[in-house]
């Protein structure tokens, strides 16, 4: 199938999983719920089980939200005549949950996408009872 399919670039793919499409056709969705990533692509048949986003989504929201939220809370306590903590919280709390809730999806889904364009693969659980140390 992958034979069927032109060769997509590397900022095409990442595009795509920001919109939470599949990297490889665009046609079918990467995300059967808010973040529950389908095994296959529904279009084009991709396994999409093979590349875990893990943690990272999830510590690259922080990081960029964190990076938006705190210059703003920071203008704000320079020019806004120092607020009251409560206006702070009342402001700051909210728009953090929604802007991380607006961006984990799209941030895993090009995650997803770059670890398909580098065609990293999350490796296989060993066999029960086989002990791999050295």
């Amino acid at each position: 199938m992958a034979a069927d399919h032109a060769p997509v670039d590397f900022w095409t793919a990442l595009h795509r999983g920001w919109r939470g499409r599949c990297p490889r056709c665009a046609a079918g969705a990467l995300f059967g719920g808010f973040l529950k990533m389908q095994s296959h692509c529904p279009a084009c048949g991709l396994a999409l089980e093979p590349f875990r986003a893990d943690d990272a989504p999830a510590y690259f929201t922080i990081f960029a939200v964190g990076h938006i939220i705190v210059p703003l809370v920071l203008i704000l306590e320079r020019y806004g005549h120092e607020p009251p903590l409560w206006f702070h919280a009342a402001l700051w709390l909210p728009l953090s949950v929604v802007l991380a809730l607006i961006l984990l999806p799209r941030i895993k889904g090009t995650v997803i996408a770059l670890l398909w364009t580098h065609r990293v693969v999350a490796p296989k659980p060993a066999p029960e009872g086989l002990d791999l140390s050295p």
